[in-house]
Protein backbone atom coordinates (compact mmCIF):
# COMPACT_ATOMS: atom_id res chain seq x y z
CA UNK A 1 0.00 0.00 0.00
CA UNK A 2 1.71 3.39 -1.26
CA UNK A 3 0.88 6.85 0.27
CA UNK A 4 -0.55 9.51 -1.43
CA UNK A 5 1.81 12.55 -3.07
CA UNK A 6 -0.57 14.53 -2.61
CA UNK A 7 -1.30 14.10 1.22
CA UNK A 8 1.70 15.41 3.64
CA UNK A 9 1.90 14.80 7.12
CA UNK A 10 1.16 17.74 9.69
CA UNK A 11 4.45 19.58 10.39
CA UNK A 12 5.28 18.96 14.02
CA UNK A 13 3.76 20.47 16.77
CA UNK A 14 0.87 21.38 14.81
CA UNK A 15 -0.76 18.07 14.56
CA UNK A 16 -4.47 17.60 13.76
CA UNK A 17 -7.25 17.41 16.54
CA UNK A 18 -10.21 17.76 14.91
CA UNK A 19 -10.52 20.71 12.82
CA UNK A 20 -7.59 22.67 15.10
CA UNK A 21 -4.07 22.93 15.43
CA UNK A 22 -2.25 22.12 18.72
CA UNK A 23 -0.84 25.68 18.69
CA UNK A 24 -4.41 27.00 18.13
CA UNK A 25 -5.60 25.19 21.20
CA UNK A 26 -2.82 25.99 23.38
CA UNK A 27 -3.34 29.91 21.76
CA UNK A 28 -7.29 29.89 22.67
CA UNK A 29 -6.38 28.26 26.34
CA UNK A 30 -3.49 31.53 26.97
CA UNK A 31 -6.07 33.71 26.20
CA UNK A 32 -8.62 32.18 28.39
CA UNK A 33 -5.98 32.26 30.76
CA UNK A 34 -5.02 36.12 31.00
CA UNK A 35 -8.91 36.68 30.75
CA UNK A 36 -9.42 34.70 33.87
CA UNK A 37 -6.46 36.54 35.53
CA UNK A 38 -7.34 40.17 34.74
CA UNK A 39 -10.81 39.60 35.73
CA UNK A 40 -9.58 38.33 39.00
CA UNK A 41 -6.90 41.06 39.22
CA UNK A 42 -9.98 43.94 38.47
CA UNK A 43 -12.55 42.57 40.90
CA UNK A 44 -9.21 41.98 43.97
CA UNK A 45 -8.51 45.77 42.86
CA UNK A 46 -11.82 47.54 43.32
CA UNK A 47 -12.26 45.62 46.86
CA UNK A 48 -8.47 45.85 47.91
CA UNK A 49 -8.59 49.76 46.97
CA UNK A 50 -11.77 50.46 48.92
CA UNK A 51 -9.92 49.47 52.09
CA UNK A 52 -7.33 51.61 51.87
CA UNK A 53 -7.91 54.74 53.62
CA UNK A 54 -6.67 56.28 56.74
CA UNK A 55 -10.06 53.96 58.58
CA UNK A 56 -9.15 50.97 59.37
CA UNK A 57 -12.12 48.30 57.25
CA UNK A 58 -11.62 44.87 57.10
CA UNK A 59 -12.10 43.28 53.79
CA UNK A 60 -15.73 41.55 54.22
CA UNK A 61 -16.96 44.55 55.98
CA UNK A 62 -16.35 46.72 52.50
CA UNK A 63 -17.80 43.73 50.62
CA UNK A 64 -20.93 43.88 53.02
CA UNK A 65 -21.31 47.21 52.16
CA UNK A 66 -21.52 47.28 48.62
CA UNK A 67 -23.56 44.22 48.89
CA UNK A 68 -25.96 46.10 51.06
CA UNK A 69 -26.18 49.27 48.60
CA UNK A 70 -27.27 47.03 45.39
CA UNK A 71 -29.68 45.46 46.75
CA UNK A 72 -27.79 41.77 47.97
CA UNK A 73 -27.65 42.35 51.53
CA UNK A 74 -29.60 38.62 52.18
CA UNK A 75 -26.23 37.64 51.52
CA UNK A 76 -23.63 40.03 52.85
CA UNK A 77 -21.15 37.95 55.30
CA UNK A 78 -21.15 40.59 58.19
CA UNK A 79 -23.61 43.10 60.21
CA UNK A 80 -23.75 46.68 58.89
CA UNK A 81 -20.97 48.77 59.71
CA UNK A 82 -21.52 52.20 62.06
CA UNK A 83 -23.56 55.34 59.75
CA UNK A 84 -20.25 56.93 59.09
CA UNK A 85 -17.93 54.11 58.00
CA UNK A 86 -20.99 52.82 55.89
CA UNK A 87 -20.60 56.49 54.16
CA UNK A 88 -17.20 56.50 54.05
CA UNK A 89 -17.05 53.12 51.65
CA UNK A 90 -20.11 53.80 49.96
CA UNK A 91 -20.18 57.34 49.18
CA UNK A 92 -15.95 58.15 49.03
CA UNK A 93 -14.18 55.53 48.28
CA UNK A 94 -15.92 52.69 46.20
CA UNK A 95 -17.15 55.52 43.78
CA UNK A 96 -13.67 56.74 43.13
CA UNK A 97 -12.41 53.03 42.56
CA UNK A 98 -15.27 52.89 40.11
CA UNK A 99 -14.51 56.07 38.50
CA UNK A 100 -10.73 54.83 38.32
CA UNK A 101 -11.65 52.13 36.68
CA UNK A 102 -14.10 53.46 34.01
CA UNK A 103 -11.25 56.07 32.71
CA UNK A 104 -8.78 53.45 32.82
CA UNK A 105 -11.14 51.76 30.64
CA UNK A 106 -11.86 54.50 28.50
CA UNK A 107 -8.15 55.73 27.91
CA UNK A 108 -6.44 52.35 27.27
CA UNK A 109 -8.92 51.11 25.04
CA UNK A 110 -9.25 54.84 22.44
CA UNK A 111 -5.40 54.68 22.70
CA UNK A 112 -5.36 50.58 21.40
CA UNK A 113 -8.07 52.21 18.74
CA UNK A 114 -5.88 55.29 17.42
CA UNK A 115 -3.06 53.50 17.17
CA UNK A 116 -4.50 51.17 15.05
CA UNK A 117 -6.49 53.52 12.83
CA UNK A 118 -3.51 56.25 12.56
CA UNK A 119 -0.91 52.91 12.27
CA UNK A 120 1.17 54.94 14.60
CA UNK A 121 2.61 53.12 17.63
CA UNK A 122 2.94 56.61 19.59
CA UNK A 123 -1.24 57.72 19.25
CA UNK A 124 -2.71 58.03 22.65
CA UNK A 125 -6.39 59.24 23.47
CA UNK A 126 -5.37 63.24 23.16
CA UNK A 127 -3.92 62.84 19.63
CA UNK A 128 -7.60 63.85 17.98
CA UNK A 129 -7.22 67.12 20.31
CA UNK A 130 -9.97 66.10 22.83
CA UNK A 131 -7.77 66.84 25.89
CA UNK A 132 -7.22 70.11 24.49
CA UNK A 133 -11.01 71.06 23.98
CA UNK A 134 -11.99 69.82 27.32
CA UNK A 135 -9.71 72.02 28.70
CA UNK A 136 -11.05 75.03 27.34
CA UNK A 137 -14.57 74.03 27.81
CA UNK A 138 -13.08 73.90 31.62
CA UNK A 139 -11.65 76.88 32.19
CA UNK A 140 -14.45 78.97 30.08
CA UNK A 141 -16.69 77.15 33.08
CA UNK A 142 -14.34 77.94 35.65
CA UNK A 143 -13.26 81.62 35.32
CA UNK A 144 -16.23 83.01 32.47
CA UNK A 145 -18.95 81.37 34.16
CA UNK A 146 -20.33 80.47 30.65
CA UNK A 147 -23.30 77.53 30.50
CA UNK A 148 -24.77 78.96 33.37
CA UNK A 149 -25.25 76.66 36.66
CA UNK A 150 -23.24 73.97 34.39
CA UNK A 151 -20.79 72.32 36.42
CA UNK A 152 -16.70 72.00 35.05
CA UNK A 153 -16.99 68.13 33.99
CA UNK A 154 -19.91 69.65 32.35
CA UNK A 155 -17.86 72.41 30.20
CA UNK A 156 -15.25 70.11 29.82
CA UNK A 157 -17.58 67.22 28.14
CA UNK A 158 -18.69 70.12 25.90
CA UNK A 159 -15.33 71.37 24.92
CA UNK A 160 -14.22 68.08 24.48
CA UNK A 161 -16.86 67.37 22.20
CA UNK A 162 -16.60 70.65 20.14
CA UNK A 163 -12.23 70.44 19.68
CA UNK A 164 -13.74 66.78 18.07
CA UNK A 165 -16.49 68.62 15.94
CA UNK A 166 -14.11 71.03 14.52
CA UNK A 167 -11.40 68.06 13.73
CA UNK A 168 -13.89 66.17 11.75
CA UNK A 169 -14.96 69.87 9.65
CA UNK A 170 -11.58 69.66 8.93
CA UNK A 171 -11.41 66.39 8.04
CA UNK A 172 -13.94 66.80 5.09
CA UNK A 173 -16.56 64.58 7.46
CA UNK A 174 -14.05 61.70 7.45
CA UNK A 175 -12.95 61.21 3.87
CA UNK A 176 -9.27 61.55 4.33
CA UNK A 177 -6.77 59.97 2.04
CA UNK A 178 -3.98 59.17 4.55
CA UNK A 179 -3.34 58.57 8.67
CA UNK A 180 -0.95 61.44 8.84
CA UNK A 181 -3.40 63.67 7.75
CA UNK A 182 -5.62 62.73 10.33
CA UNK A 183 -2.69 62.93 12.97
CA UNK A 184 -1.32 66.43 11.42
CA UNK A 185 -5.40 67.78 11.89
CA UNK A 186 -5.34 66.28 15.43
CA UNK A 187 -2.21 68.45 16.67
CA UNK A 188 -3.42 71.53 14.97
CA UNK A 189 -6.80 71.57 16.95
CA UNK A 190 -5.09 70.82 20.06
CA UNK A 191 -2.97 73.07 19.65
CA UNK A 192 -5.37 75.83 19.13
CA UNK A 193 -7.64 74.91 22.08
CA UNK A 194 -4.08 74.72 24.06
CA UNK A 195 -3.81 78.63 23.01
CA UNK A 196 -7.22 79.35 23.77
CA UNK A 197 -7.01 78.45 27.08
CA UNK A 198 -3.57 79.78 27.83
CA UNK A 199 -5.60 83.08 26.93
CA UNK A 200 -8.29 82.51 29.42
CA UNK A 201 -6.09 82.16 32.29
CA UNK A 202 -3.63 84.90 30.70
CA UNK A 203 -6.97 87.55 30.86
CA UNK A 204 -9.05 86.15 33.41
CA UNK A 205 -7.53 84.14 36.07
CA UNK A 206 -6.44 84.82 39.36
CA UNK A 207 -3.92 82.82 41.61
CA UNK A 208 -6.21 80.85 43.33
CA UNK A 209 -8.25 79.63 40.27
CA UNK A 210 -5.31 79.38 37.91
CA UNK A 211 -4.09 76.97 40.49
CA UNK A 212 -7.13 74.58 40.93
CA UNK A 213 -7.41 74.56 37.28
CA UNK A 214 -4.07 73.46 36.98
CA UNK A 215 -4.60 70.49 40.04
CA UNK A 216 -7.76 69.55 38.13
CA UNK A 217 -5.80 69.52 34.48
CA UNK A 218 -2.66 67.59 36.22
CA UNK A 219 -5.63 64.59 36.52
CA UNK A 220 -7.55 63.84 39.69
CA UNK A 221 -9.84 61.62 41.08
CA UNK A 222 -11.10 63.40 43.99
CA UNK A 223 -14.20 64.63 42.88
CA UNK A 224 -16.03 61.65 42.46
CA UNK A 225 -19.39 61.94 43.23
CA UNK A 226 -22.39 58.62 42.57
CA UNK A 227 -24.38 61.69 40.11
CA UNK A 228 -20.76 61.89 37.93
CA UNK A 229 -19.87 58.65 38.04
CA UNK A 230 -22.66 56.96 37.25
CA UNK A 231 -22.79 59.04 33.79
CA UNK A 232 -18.80 58.83 33.18
CA UNK A 233 -19.41 55.14 34.09
CA UNK A 234 -22.16 54.85 31.89
CA UNK A 235 -20.71 56.70 28.76
CA UNK A 236 -17.64 55.07 28.91
CA UNK A 237 -19.18 51.44 29.03
CA UNK A 238 -21.64 52.49 26.09
CA UNK A 239 -18.73 53.69 23.94
CA UNK A 240 -16.32 50.41 25.16
CA UNK A 241 -18.44 47.98 24.15
CA UNK A 242 -19.55 49.65 20.95
CA UNK A 243 -15.59 50.30 20.30
CA UNK A 244 -15.53 46.10 20.40
CA UNK A 245 -17.68 45.48 17.36
CA UNK A 246 -15.27 47.14 15.13
CA UNK A 247 -12.09 44.74 15.99
CA UNK A 248 -12.33 42.88 12.38
CA UNK A 249 -12.31 46.55 11.07
CA UNK A 250 -9.44 47.64 13.44
CA UNK A 251 -7.58 44.23 12.85
CA UNK A 252 -7.43 45.43 9.06
CA UNK A 253 -6.59 48.86 9.47
CA UNK A 254 -3.13 47.55 11.16
CA UNK A 255 -2.47 46.60 7.40
CA UNK A 256 -3.18 49.80 6.14
CA UNK A 257 -6.69 51.83 4.84
CA UNK A 258 -6.11 50.38 1.22
CA UNK A 259 -5.64 46.53 2.22
CA UNK A 260 -8.86 47.20 4.19
CA UNK A 261 -10.42 48.45 1.76
CA UNK A 262 -9.41 45.71 -0.21
CA UNK A 263 -10.69 43.47 2.46
CA UNK A 264 -14.16 44.68 2.23
CA UNK A 265 -13.93 46.81 4.97
CA UNK A 266 -16.07 50.49 4.66
CA UNK A 267 -13.09 52.66 5.64
CA UNK A 268 -14.31 55.83 5.87
CA UNK A 269 -17.50 55.00 7.66
CA UNK A 270 -15.53 52.53 10.25
CA UNK A 271 -12.35 55.44 10.83
CA UNK A 272 -15.37 58.49 11.80
CA UNK A 273 -17.48 56.01 14.18
CA UNK A 274 -14.27 54.84 15.96
CA UNK A 275 -12.91 58.08 16.09
CA UNK A 276 -16.53 59.47 17.48
CA UNK A 277 -16.79 56.52 20.20
CA UNK A 278 -13.23 57.42 21.05
CA UNK A 279 -13.68 61.01 21.44
CA UNK A 280 -16.54 60.41 23.31
CA UNK A 281 -15.17 58.24 25.75
CA UNK A 282 -12.33 60.27 26.16
CA UNK A 283 -14.08 63.11 26.45
CA UNK A 284 -16.08 61.77 29.28
CA UNK A 285 -13.02 60.48 30.96
CA UNK A 286 -11.11 63.80 30.75
CA UNK A 287 -14.22 65.91 31.97
CA UNK A 288 -14.35 63.57 35.20
CA UNK A 289 -11.15 63.32 35.77
CA UNK A 290 -8.69 65.77 33.88
CA UNK A 291 -5.92 65.09 31.32
CA UNK A 292 -4.00 61.58 32.49
CA UNK A 293 -1.46 60.96 30.49
CA UNK A 294 0.55 57.69 29.72
CA UNK A 295 -2.28 55.05 30.13
CA UNK A 296 -3.68 55.19 26.58
CA UNK A 297 -0.02 54.90 25.32
CA UNK A 298 1.35 52.34 27.41
CA UNK A 299 -1.11 49.78 28.11
CA UNK A 300 -2.04 48.94 24.88
CA UNK A 301 1.33 48.34 23.79
CA UNK A 302 2.43 46.09 27.47
CA UNK A 303 -1.01 44.15 25.99
CA UNK A 304 -0.04 43.27 23.02
CA UNK A 305 3.44 41.72 24.09
CA UNK A 306 1.27 39.37 26.63
CA UNK A 307 -1.59 38.83 24.13
CA UNK A 308 -0.79 39.38 20.83
CA UNK A 309 -2.09 42.12 17.84
CA UNK A 310 -5.53 40.49 17.57
CA UNK A 311 -8.07 43.45 18.64
CA UNK A 312 -11.33 41.07 19.69
CA UNK A 313 -8.55 39.75 23.00
CA UNK A 314 -6.46 43.27 22.65
CA UNK A 315 -9.32 45.68 22.87
CA UNK A 316 -10.85 44.02 26.06
CA UNK A 317 -7.64 42.87 28.08
CA UNK A 318 -6.75 46.78 27.70
CA UNK A 319 -9.60 47.70 28.73
CA UNK A 320 -9.80 45.80 32.12
CA UNK A 321 -5.76 46.30 31.87
CA UNK A 322 -6.06 49.93 32.31
CA UNK A 323 -8.76 50.13 34.86
CA UNK A 324 -6.36 47.63 36.89
CA UNK A 325 -3.54 50.46 36.23
CA UNK A 326 -5.49 53.46 37.21
CA UNK A 327 -6.99 51.97 40.38
CA UNK A 328 -3.64 50.91 41.73
CA UNK A 329 -2.25 54.29 40.92
CA UNK A 330 -5.17 56.44 41.97
CA UNK A 331 -4.70 54.33 45.67
CA UNK A 332 -0.69 55.32 45.52
CA UNK A 333 -1.63 58.91 45.02
CA UNK A 334 -4.04 59.26 47.65
CA UNK A 335 -2.27 57.53 50.43
CA UNK A 336 1.35 57.11 49.86
CA UNK A 337 1.66 61.17 50.81
CA UNK A 338 -1.35 61.12 53.49
CA UNK A 339 -2.68 63.62 54.08
CA UNK A 340 -1.77 65.27 50.69
CA UNK A 341 -2.48 63.82 47.57
CA UNK A 342 -0.60 64.09 44.40
CA UNK A 343 -2.57 64.29 41.40
CA UNK A 344 -3.09 60.91 39.20
CA UNK A 345 -1.06 62.21 36.14
CA UNK A 346 1.70 62.84 37.92
CA UNK A 347 2.26 59.13 39.00
CA UNK A 348 1.35 57.59 36.02
CA UNK A 349 3.62 60.18 33.75
CA UNK A 350 6.34 58.87 36.60
CA UNK A 351 5.46 55.47 36.38
CA UNK A 352 4.79 55.61 32.49
CA UNK A 353 7.99 57.25 31.19
CA UNK A 354 10.58 54.56 32.31
CA UNK A 355 7.92 51.62 31.79
CA UNK A 356 7.59 52.47 28.16
CA UNK A 357 11.18 52.82 27.72
CA UNK A 358 11.35 48.73 28.90
CA UNK A 359 8.72 48.49 26.42
CA UNK A 360 10.25 50.64 23.38
CA UNK A 361 13.76 48.28 23.93
CA UNK A 362 11.66 45.00 24.66
CA UNK A 363 10.02 45.45 21.07
CA UNK A 364 13.53 46.67 19.37
CA UNK A 365 15.01 43.12 20.52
Amino acid sequence: MTTSPHKTAAPTGTALTGRETVPVRRRRTSTAVLFVLAGAGLLMSVVTASLLGSADIRPLDVVSTILRHIGLGSVAPTPPLPGLLDALVWESRFPRVLLAAAVGMALAVSGTVLQAVTRNPLADPYLLGVSSGASTGAVAVLLLGLGGSISLSSGAFAGGLLSFGLLLLLLGGGRVSSPSRVVLTGVLVSQFFAAVTSVVLMVSGDANSTRGFTYWLLGTLGGARWEGVTVTVVIILTGVIAIHFFAPALDAFTFGWDSAAALGINVTAARVWLMVLTSVTTAAAVAASGAIGFIGLLVPHAVRILAGPTHRTLLPLSAISGAIFLIWVDAFARTAFSPHELPAGVITALLGAPAFALILKRLES
